[in-house]
């Protein structure tokens, strides 16, 4: 089988084009052996582009255990630059995944800039907060975010009785100001910290935003893997117009058994 290499921000991500209906349904152990660093090819997730009888093309994406279902922000990005490089799009794209329909675009030196799903909910939880970008963020402010063992703080709030039934990634997160975070996310499903998370950097700045009390702007955050921008505008009560913008590179192609 043929498969491509992406990385969004050093969120490293699989993907099979499937447009002619060739790729066959993936087992859980087979998602975890492509998915595995030392044994398989090794990514954050697996992606594969479908056909879109009404849009460009359809998005499935699958964590490295296996389970699927939620949207990815990076990988979004990676797919609508993998879908350029295949020669369905040339700048501009609309298709479907999880969560519904996004809209992107790929402007220079593959920046990709995508459309995210509308939030109309930020919850305090606590001291914390929690919110759905697509897929579930529990989002922790910190001064000390350099010294926290991400793997081991982040498997507590995981599997802590409030998420039990389904998990839930969770973000650590600095505020150098109003419009600047720093980030680092425990992503549910590949079960460790990742070098980036793309609906885990719109859930902090959309909580920064909330906190601070502005409607609309753009922040930056700084990742492990680089930095993401995330722009927005607040309509009463939800945030609409969101947009993720940041690096999709082209790392490599081959080909594996099965």
């Amino acid at each position: 089988m043929k498969f491509y290499k992406f990385t969004g921000a050093g969120n490293d991500f699989i993907l099979f084009n499937d447009l002619n209906n060739t790729v066959p349904i993936f087992s859980a152990k087979q998602i975890q052996f492509l998915c595995n660093r030392h044994f398989g090819i090794g990514a954050d997730g697996i992606m594969i582009l479908k056909k879109s009888d009404v849009l460009d093309f359809e998005m499935d994406y699958f964590n490295p255990d296996g389970s699927g279902g939620t949207m990815c922000g990076n990988g979004g990005r990676c797919i609508v630059a993998f879908a350029q490089k295949l020669g369905i799009i040339e700048r501009h794209t609309k298709f479907i995944a999880s969560d519904g329909l996004h809209e992107a675009f790929v402007s220079y030196k593959n920046i990709v800039k995508l459309k995210m799903a509308d939030v109309d909910n930020i919850k305090k939880t606590g001291k914390d907060y929690f919110c759905n970008t697509g897929a579930p963020h529990h989002i922790i402010f910190t001064e000390n975010i350099d010294d926290i063992n991400v793997y081991e703080e982040g498997r507590k709030v995981r599997y802590s009785k409030r998420y039990k039934e389904n998990g839930t990634n969770v973000n650590f997160v600095k505020i150098k100001d109003n419009h600047k975070i720093k980030i680092r996310t425990y992503e549910r499903g590949v079960e460790n910290e990742t070098l980036a998370c793309g609906t885990g950097s719109v859930a902090a700045a959309l909580t920064c935003a909330e906190i601070n009390e502005f409607c609309s702007g753009e922040v930056t955050v700084h990742t492990k893997g680089g930095m993401l921008k995330v722009s927005f505008i607040k309509q009463n009560d939800s945030y609409e117009d969101i947009w993720l913008t940041g690096p999709a590179d082209f790392v490599f192609e081959g080909e594996i058994n099965l």
